[in-house]
């Protein structure tokens, strides 16, 4: 048996509670991982509050994420990991528990000299700003991006792989604390939605040009201000709803007239056999982010790539951690340690 983040009935926080489970086995082609930490991440809140079932298959235990060591290998792995090597994985689900079974092709070496709970800060929100920028919005060097919520885990990410990409990025945040968190991330300028009007300051960066990518995972109430500050050729890319869906208004008039697209983008759902672009989707996208990004985490790399950890949370006090994330609190990652 092992321990697990978990609740009976959706709800607020204090639903959660740390429940005694059976430990998976690894299948076929999957490896055993020990965990040692995972992260928060705003999908483990919606599916709390049963807005986010985990996809088909996959585990019921919260936690898109983890890092720790091999700690078995299920029957047709390849040798390409053995028992005690440090790995981080993105998950469907399973990371905040003891034990979690990961395909063996989804898995990626721990960068030398980070420890656990940095490396828990990775998987999720950097694979999704990676994915965001290269295999959906294709960026450019010399572009410029525009990033909402920049002071969330993925907007930290995503300002510092735009710099790798010689690209250049603004940020949207809502307080002054958060903005210059950002700025020392690299970000190039960054703008208080709440005290002022985005799209303005962002036409006066760009000398009125506009942007050319935009990464919002806010979604309707961001439109007329998206599309007024997105550039000819733009291209616009939702990847969350933060604060709904719905639009009012003439959005395709507005997005024809600029030759915009509007990309979708949702990496928790895409099946580990297939995918809508190509198979294995998944594998394909941790195979290129081991290769181009991961390198740049490792001491003596430049530009030196960080993760950032808000807040580090042990497992039985799960419900702190959500109550935290849902205040807005967090600055990056908020970091869960499983106990040994």
């Amino acid at each position: 048996k092992m321990f697990a983040a978990y609740f009976d009935c959706p709800g607020g926080p204090e639903n959660l509670y740390m429940k005694e489970v059976m430990k998976p086995d690894p299948g076929e082609g999957e490896v055993l991982v020990k965990v040692s930490a995972s992260a928060l991440n705003r999908a483990d809140l919606l599916q709390r509050r049963g807005k986010y079932p985990p996809p088909k298959g996959a585990s019921d235990i919260l936690g898109l994420e983890a890092a720790g060591s091999v700690a078995g290998l299920g029957p047709g792995c390849s040798g390409q990991w053995k028992i005690g090597d440090a790995v981080m994985a993105l998950l469907s689900g399973g990371g905040q528990a003891q034990y979690v079974t990961v395909p063996e092709g989804l898995l990626m070496p721990i960068p030398k000299d980070m420890t656990f709970t940095q490396a828990a800060a990775i998987p999720e929100a950097w694979l999704t700003a990676f994915q965001l920028l290269h295999f959906v919005g294709k960026v450019q060097e010399g572009e410029t991006v525009l990033i909402h919520a920049g002071a969330s885990g993925v907007g930290m990410a995503a300002i510092q792989l735009v710099r790798l990409a010689k690209a250049i990025p603004i940020v949207t945040a809502g307080t002054q604390e958060k903005l210059e968190a950002t700025a020392n991330a690299g970000a190039a300028a960054g703008f208080n939605y709440k005290i002022e009007d985005f799209s303005e300051k962002v036409l006066e960066f760009t000398q009125g040009s506009g942007v050319d990518i935009i990464l919002d995972c806010v979604g309707g109430s961001y439109w007329e201000k998206n599309l007024n500050c997105l550039n000819t050729d733009g291209r616009w890319i939702i990847y969350g709803l933060l604060s709904g869906g719905e639009v009012h208004g003439d959005l395709l008039a507005r997005l024809l007239s600029k030759r915009a697209s509007i990309h979708t983008s949702l990496l928790r759902s895409r099946d580990k056999e297939a995918s809508v672009f190509s198979p294995q989707y998944k594998e394909r996208l941790v195979r290129a982010f081991t290769e181009e990004v991961l390198p740049h985490f490792s001491g003596g790399a430049s530009p030196r790539l960080q993760p950032l950890v808000d807040s580090v949370y042990p497992l039985h006090a799960i419900a702190e951690a959500h109550r935290a994330m849902e205040e807005n609190r967090n600055i990056g990652k908020i970091v869960i340690e499983i106990p040994v």
